[in-house]
């Protein structure tokens, strides 16, 4: 890796690219209706985001392994031409399909992105530095969740809504000129240099990639995750496209085993999950995923229908847990120091437990400040949980497994984002009929309130509105406790770190008779 007076323009680089997967989401929502107004299918313009978020997912493990076999910056290199690819071809969409189509596209770019990002953050910097990175990098997360919004009502406002994907294109290029001139990676003995040094350098070492696991991975994460995302949406859930869904996905699973069992470097190697440190942050992270569903989807309904804030007012209180969240992990590295990674997380998920159980006791109707404040504190919380475990995990491999290693958490962090929704969305969904004596859906009694005056008893839907966005918060409450029980139970108490040989950087490993290493946690130093 660069010397750290060197590091800065791959930062730059790492935060730009960073920026152009969290500013897709937010810029692309606020042009919905121009984009709907000028090509048409309003009934499928939610797999705008869907198509993406299929892609995305279900690539991160496959770039993960790439990663670890090629280096990170060919598929970074990569992942950013084919965003801004699928960008260009966004933008010059004729009709819905193809638009979905080429968002499709931008997903496939957008795994790449992702992962590689963080992987990169954890090559440059020793473990006594990777809060910084981190920190920096939740920040973009946090000024995108922010300026989204605004830069797309923007563009939308006074140009075309093309050119909320045309708005990548000088910020890809500008990430990858850095890339390109600044990212230099040191030779390592990866899966590709071992097979060429062995057979010559004219053997094909794309052969060795595991193409049909990465294939069944594709085709039972995207089975899976349609299913979930369209489930009581386009079809009901015991209805036989979902059902047959499901019966698909599942026997792609079973093939994902088989195959991957006999490969000899497979994409989702067993190791992921026999090690301890590994798998408890795997499950960890997917219940993070549960418990980000609340705020996310269902706090701004919230906001609108029950309090009657105006969209941008409704924004501003979901988005103050972005401002404390990189604050608290910035200053994590003084907590996991001296308790370790995982008591550090565990506080931190204890702590957004409670705020989130406290959700539901704040009163009908209530001040914006409320929940604001719940939310300020959730994002502090969250920080403080998060941070840790995606440092200490990292720091229990070495450079060739760590691409791996970091796909696989992120993965499940998105596949519990999935589930979430699909979950809590029917949770919801639920409560609204039970209250209101009838079938009803969440977006529809949202909707109707937009308008007061048509609705004959507009206190009634707001009541049922508070009662099952509060029963989510129950429910994203009770995946905090899972997820702190998976820690109390599944991780081991003390992580156990290693350290690069490749980086001169770091200090050398310490002899048995002093365990304490300078830069990293005593906790995290050794095993149980």
């Amino acid at each position: 890796m660069p010397s750290t007076d060197k590091r800065g323009p791959v930062v730059a680089a790492l935060m730009l690219v960073m920026a152009l997967a969290a500013l897709d989401a937010t810029i692309v929502s606020t042009a919905v209706p121009q984009i709907v107004g000028t090509l048409g299918g309003f009934s499928v313009f939610s797999w705008l985001f869907s198509g993406y978020l299929l892609a995305a997912t279900v690539t991160l493990p496959v770039y993960g392994k790439l990663s670890d076999t090629f280096g990170r910056k060919p598929v970074l290199i990569a992942g950013s031409i084919l965003f801004l690819l699928g960008s260009v071809l966004c933008a010059l969409a004729w009709n819905m399909g193809a638009l979905i189509a080429f968002r499709v596209v931008q997903g496939l770019g957008g795994g790449a992105l992702q992962g590689t990002v963080q992987t990169l953050a954890a090559d440059l910097y020793p473990l006594k530095e990777r809060p910084k990175i981190q920190a920096k990098l939740s920040t973009v997360w946090a000024t995108s969740a922010v300026a989204g919004p605004v830069v797309g009502g923007l563009i939308t406002a006074y140009t075309d809504w093309r050119w909320i994907f045309l708005i990548n294109l000088p910020i890809g290029a500008v990430a990858l000129w850095l890339i390109v001139r600044h990212l230099h990676e040191p030779a390592r003995t990866t899966a590709a240099t071992r097979t060429t040094a062995a057979t010559g350098p004219r053997t094909d070492v794309w052969k060795r990639i595991d193409w049909p696991g990465a294939l069944a991975v594709f085709a039972a994460g995207g089975v899976l995750l349609t299913a979930l995302v369209q489930g009581g949406v386009a079809w009901a859930w015991l209805s036989a496209p979902s059902l047959a869904l499901f019966a698909a996905g599942l026997l792609c699973v079973a093939a994902v085993v088989v195959i991957e069992r006999r490969a000899a470097d497979p994409v989702i190697p067993g190791w992921v999950w026999r090690r301890r440190p590994i798998a408890a942050v795997n499950l960890a992270l997917g219940s993070l995923g549960l418990v980000m569903v609340a705020p996310t989807v269902f706090l701004p309904t919230y906001a609108q229908s029950v309090l009657q804030l105006a969209p941008i007012a409704a924004g501003f209180v979901l988005s103050v847990m972005t401002l404390s969240w990189p604050v608290s992990a910035a200053l994590s590295q003084h907590v996991y120091r001296r308790i370790g990674f995982r008591n550090t997380a565990m506080l931190g998920i204890g702590a957004a437990a409670c705020v989130l159980f406290t959700f539901p006791l704040l009163p009908y109707p209530g001040s914006a400040w409320q929940p604001a404040l719940l939310m300020l504190l959730l994002g502090a919380a969250l920080g403080l949980f998060q941070l840790p475990l995606i440092v200490g995990v990292q720091s229990t491999v070495g450079w060739a497994e760590r691409g791996t290693t970091t796909a696989s958490v992120l993965f499940c962090r998105q596949i519990g984002q999935t589930v979430g929704a699909a979950l809590f969305g029917a949770v919801a969904n639920g409560v609204l009929s039970a209250k209101l004596g009838g079938a009803g859906s969440l977006d529809s009694v949202a909707k109707a309130l937009d308008d007061p005056d048509s609705v004959a008893d507009a206190d009634r839907l707001r009541r049922a509105v508070d009662a099952a966005v509060d029963a989510v918060y129950v429910g994203a409450a009770c995946a905090a406790v899972v997820c702190l029980l998976v820690l109390l139970f599944v991780a081991p108490r003390r992580f156990p770190v290693i350290q690069d040989d490749d980086r001169e950087d770091e200090a050398p490993q310490p002899q048995p008779q002093k365990p304490q290493l300078t830069h990293t946690p005593p906790p995290e130093s050794h095993t149980d």
